[in-house]
């Protein structure tokens, strides 16, 4: 599901930065070929809830050089927000991924909603529609995130805008009601890239922000 960079105005639900998804194929990351046996791999620890404080301290260890266009969006983003603070952002990040992710693969609605804004919520729900009307199971396993980087940042209007490029370690098998395997591979951990893109109204006292736009980069 390519959502593009789209920035919408759009009322935030009471959430935080909030990602991670397990995908079917048309679903948000892509394979990169790099491929392992799971039992290699650890299951992370899963949040306790689901509410991630995004909003800490001041500066970044993940810092671009101001002179960039991401590190100028930052500057535009701190002269809004001063108390905004990319360290605390992006640990938040990773753990709303994985929340966004775990609730997808079990078609938890219930908890995806308040974590998306709402034209990415309903992608996310068709999608849950559709293998249940089909007899679908999906299931996954969240080996861990590889890297999280800051690629675009920057203002429009007052609203504030960050793009996250995820890297992370899945296992993915997509079964049909017979519980055969008929996308993915149970038994093979592999890299998927996904860029998403949140937003968050700066005049608003809500610190919380939205993720407005889901990518999946080119080949």
């Amino acid at each position: 599901m390519n959502d593009g960079y789209h920035f919408l105005d759009i009322v935030f639900f009471a959430m935080v930065a909030a990602f991670l998804v397990l995908r079917l194929r048309s679903v948000l990351g892509k394979r990169t070929g790099a491929e392992r046996p799971p039992e290699q791999w650890s299951q992370p620890d899963s949040p306790a809830d689901n509410v991630v404080d995004l909003q800490s301290a001041r500066r970044s260890a993940a810092e671009p050089p101001a002179e960039t266009p991401v590190g100028q969006g930052l500057a535009a983003i701190r002269a809004a927000d001063r108390g905004f603070d990319l360290d605390g952002f992006l640990g938040g990040a990773k753990a709303a991924f994985e929340m966004v992710v775990i609730a997808f693969a079990h078609g938890d609605k219930a908890t995806l909603q308040p974590l998306l804004a709402p034209d990415v919520y309903r992608h996310f729900s068709d999608a849950i529609d559709a293998r249940r009307q089909h007899g679908e199971t999906l299931q996954t396993e969240l080996v861990g995130i590889r890297s999280a980087e800051l690629v675009e940042a920057g203002m429009d209007g007052r609203f504030a805008a960050l793009t996250i490029r995820f890297v992370s370690e899945q296992v993915n098998a997509l079964r049909d009601a017979k519980g055969e395997v008929v996308e993915g591979n149970p038994e093979r951990v592999i890299d998927v890239i996904d860029l998403w893109t949140f937003r968050r109204d700066t005049r608003s006292a809500d610190p919380n922000w939205a993720l407005a736009a889901t990518h999946t980069p080119d080949a």
